[in-house]
């Protein structure tokens, strides 16, 4: 079993910058890739960024403004996200999977609870 607790979420103006963190704990080989997906009210969830051994993707919409980290360390995740847009607004979500190569559209085994993040214009 796998257990992700997210946090950092807030409101922010346009522009400013978050950092989310997820708190991994349990079986380590149940959690090979990590990934962070968001959910927008009245949209489907979309995968914003995931990463397995250094390997990264992300999302169109977040290039060059999110990034994906982790420390093994600590069994933490990180997603720091610059110049955020109004558009940016979900709710955000850790997950883990068992699997390496994942992608962003991979149905993702474990989920946290999530943490919003509101972006006002």
């Amino acid at each position: 079993q796998v257990q992700l607790v997210e946090s950092g979420g807030g409101s922010v103006q346009a522009g400013g910058s978050l950092r989310l963190s997820c708190a991994a704990a349990g079986n380590t080989a149940s959690r090979k890739s990590m990934g962070w997906f968001r959910q927008a009210p009245g949209k489907e969830r979309e995968g914003v960024a995931v990463i397995n051994f250094g390997w990264t993707s992300y999302a169109d919409s977040v290039k060059g403004r999110f990034t994906i980290s982790q420390d093994n360390a600590k069994s933490t995740l990180y997603l720091q996200m610059n110049s955020l847009k109004p558009e940016d607004t979900a709710m955000y979500y850790c997950a883990a999977d068992p699997h390496l190569w994942v992608v962003l559209t991979t149905n993702f085994a474990y989920w946290g609870q999530g943490t919003q993040v509101t972006v006002s214009s």
